[in-house]
Formats: C-alpha cells, sequence, structure tokens
C-alpha cells in the first residue's frame, strides 16, 4: 500500500465514516479516486487535510467530510443524471462519476478547466464531460442531481431550470462567514430547500446576493 493510499483509507475512516456517511457507493468512490492526483501539484502533501484546500483561482477543494455529506444527502442513485458545478480539477465530479454513468462539470475558470480535463484524461476517467462556462448558466439538460461544489448567497433560476423534476440540488449557502448545507427538492416547478448540515467556503463566482438598493 502506497503512502497515499494510507493517507485514502484513513481519509475515509476517519473524516467520513464519522459523519454518518456509510453508504458503500459513496465509500468506494473515495476509496478509489486519488485524491492527491486533483490537488496542485506542490499541495499533493495536504491532499487528505481535513479541511478545506485551496486550489488556485479563489477557490477551494471542499474537505472530503463536506463532499461526502453532500453526496449522501442527495441520496444519489445510479441512474441519475449529474451536473456538477464549480468542480475545479475535478476531483468531486471523478468522486460522483465512480457512482454514475454519465457527468457534466462545469467550471468557469479555463485555466482550472484544462487541468482537470488533462487529469481526467490521464486518470482513465471518461466518463464526466468538462464544459468550460459560467458557472450560474450551468449546462443545457435535466438533470436529476445537481451539486455545487462552492458557497452561495442564491441560486440562479437559470440552474434551478435545469433540474428535472424529482431532482436534488446541493448547495452551501453562506452569511457571512457561517455556511450550512441545504438540500432542495422539486416538486411540481418548485424547489423547496431544507438544512442539511453545517460547512463553509468561499462564494462563487455568479452566487452573490444582488445588494438592494436603500434610500
Amino acid at each position: 500500500m502506497s503512502d497515499f493510499s494510507a493517507r485514502r483509507v484513513m481519509m475515509v475512516d476517519t473524516q467520513v465514516r464519522p459523519s454518518d456517511v456509510t453508504k458503500f457507493p459513496i465509500i468506494a468512490a473515495m476509496l478509489a479516486v486519488p485524491r492527491e492526483a486533483y490537488v496542485p501539484h506542490s499541495k499533493s502533501e495536504a491532499a487528505y487535510v481535513g479541511e478545506n484546500l485551496e486550489i488556485g483561482a479563489g477557490r477551494v477543494m471542499v474537505e472530503a467530510r463536506t463532499l461526502a455529506k453532500m453526496l449522501d444527502a442527495l441520496d444519489v442513485q445510479p441512474s441519475d443524471r449529474a451536473l456538477y458545478i464549480a468542480g475545479g480539477l475535478g476531483y468531486g465530479a471523478a468522486v460522483l462519476g465512480q457512482m454514475l454513468t454519465s457527468v457534466v462539470m462545469v467550471e468557469s475558470d479555463a485555466g482550472l478547466a484544462g487541468a482537470a480535463s488533462a487529469t481526467l484524461a490521464g486518470q482513465g476517467v471518461s466518463n464526466v464531460s468538462v464544459v468550460t462556462g459560467a458557472l450560474e448558466a450551468g449546462s443545457a439538460g435535466a438533470y436529476d442531481v445537481i451539486l455545487i461544489e462552492g458557497g452561495v448567497q442564491e441560486v440562479p433560476e437559470a440552474l434551478l431550470g435545469q433540474l428535472a423534476e424529482g431532482g436534488r440540488i446541493a448547495a452551501i449557502f453562506m452569511q457571512g462567514a457561517l455556511g450550512a448545507v441545504k438540500i432542495g427538492h422539486k416538486a411540481e416547478g418548485r424547489v423547496t430547500w431544507r438544512f442539511s448540515f453545517n460547512a463553509t467556503a468561499p462564494v462563487l463566482p455568479g452566487y452573490a446576493k444582488a445588494a438592494a438598493f436603500a434610500l
């Protein structure tokens, strides 16, 4: 067992399982995907630290606990069509790709998107499609699952419109320095949000609430 392989097992045993994430597909996916391959080379030694990791362009890879609990709360099913927003260097999309037939990942930063495409290809991941474009625009289609890897103050209607009827969406809603992961369920064309757990991440471009004009 390599050093990174041992750290991957430790990550699952000390960060994921103790957070009440026990679904086999999530555990198996996180054990299978080498997190160290999806971080800047200079930060590979910090890949398995239990905190958000800066990956450049003002963005972070969320800690393993947060990603695992988001996937758990989304109740991902093998037949789901998935959209992964703000995928950064591709780690979360690769994990989700272990659980599904295909994943569409959207990344607005061209440098991150290019690096993600190269890493995914190098790791033999062929079922994650990387789209370079505005995070708030998503990618045309109807998705059963949408995961936003980053902070939001509000979720644009354009993205909610891409959530299929009966679909689920996960986002980290930020209020100042405090954040809460909420899961939205779409029924009869409307998305209803419910609190899931606490987590934090920087607010993503396109997801800040417009400043209200006051006299």
